[in-house]
């Protein structure tokens, strides 16, 4: 492996997104700061220009639309992972997921854009494993439409006719959106066999 010295840019969001996925430490010492090395701001982690954000394949859509367990993984300040269990519906291509108070995972969003999404099918392969995505991209906080989006993924995740969030007048809240531009997993969305 090359000197830390050496690493370019786009390889920091992999080594980080390794270390929440796959639980590898990173190779930094904790007092350092990974964005230092890299040449990017303090206040915020802008990585969008090398991205190359995709179209959601239609089997990913259905297994949204089913209401699916969706974990969505944030990067906290000490980059540790901060890993929330989350609504998710879809809105053209980017997944979106309402919260009503400005939470861990808002305030993560807002100082780091990159994120992590999994999804668990109820469907297993061929080889009987229980048929997962990974979605990996960068994601952005819109302020209000919180209460309207958790209402429409209320009828798909609790029932059609529920009130949610069930208060009168609710907060604005957030609206997290990805931008997906890779997907793993086991399924029919990676496009090869298990």
């Amino acid at each position: 492996m090359s000197n830390k010295g050496d690493r370019k840019r786009a390889d920091l969001p992999m080594l980080y997104l390794n270390q929440i996925v796959y639980g590898k430490r990173p190779e930094y010492n904790r007092k350092r700061d990974f964005r230092k090395d890299a040449g990017i701001g303090r206040k915020t982690c802008k990585l969008t220009q090398w991205k190359v954000l995709m179209k959601i394949p239609i089997e990913i859509r259905t297994l949204i639309e089913s209401g699916c367990s969706a974990h969505l993984v944030t990067i906290n300040s000490d980059g540790s992972p901060q890993i929330t269990l989350v609504w998710i519906g879809m809105d053209g291509d980017e997944l979106v997921a309402g919260h009503l108070p400005k939470n861990q995972k808002v305030k993560n969003i807002l100082r780091d854009p990159r994120v992590a999404v999994s999804l668990l099918a109820d469907s297993k392969s061929e080889m009987n494993l229980r048929e997962y995505a990974i979605l990996y991209g960068e994601a952005y906080i819109s302020e209000g439409g919180a209460a309207e989006l958790l209402q429409k993924l209320a009828e798909v995740y609790i029932g059609k006719g529920v009130k949610f969030p069930p208060m009168d007048n609710p907060p604005p809240g957030y609206v997290t959106h990805v931008r997906v531009n890779r997907i793993e997993g086991v399924g029919p969305w990676t496009g090869r066999p298990v």
